[in-house]
């Protein structure tokens, strides 16, 4: 029967796996069929890299994972379901926070912004000749 497990790598104090497919009699470290991820507990969070297709390819086959390697699973989809709500979260925040940046914008927001600084400039032009000519009345 094959079992998907993991293999110890690394120096001593500082395991490391390799997410391995193998015969369930083969021992902990010896013969593989194939490789098809990586997992570092030290980390924080673990890094875990999976090549998912190969594991649901194996899965068919036949390949039962071990109670170490379904614990270490249930940690990658719980970390990749973390990320997928996180960018969720950030991308509108994201959106809202580039807009009101004010950085670059398209060529009309340059010119409804060129367009609104000349109206306001009429407009106190208008205002001061308004100013001036009733002075000049008063003078009278």
């Amino acid at each position: 029967m094959l079992r998907i497990r993991l293999r110890r790598v690394g120096a001593k104090k500082q395991p490391s796996y390799r997410i391995v497919v193998a015969d369930s009699r083969a021992p902990r470290d010896g013969r593989v069929l194939e490789t098809i991820g990586h997992y570092n507990p030290l980390t924080d969070p673990p890094t875990i890299s999976i090549d998912e297709d190969r594991l649901e390819f194996w899965r068919a086959r036949g390949a039962q994972c071990s109670d170490a390697l379904s614990q270490v699973l249930a940690t990658y989809r719980r970390l990749k379901a973390e990320e997928a709500v996180s960018e969720e979260v950030t991308t509108p925040e994201q959106a809202v926070a580039d807009e009101s940046d004010g950085a670059a914008g398209t060529e009309s927001d340059i010119e409804a912004e060129v367009d609104e600084k000349t109206e306001t400039s009429d407009a106190e032009q208008t205002a001061a000749e308004a100013q001036g000519s009733s002075a000049e009345d008063n003078t009278d």
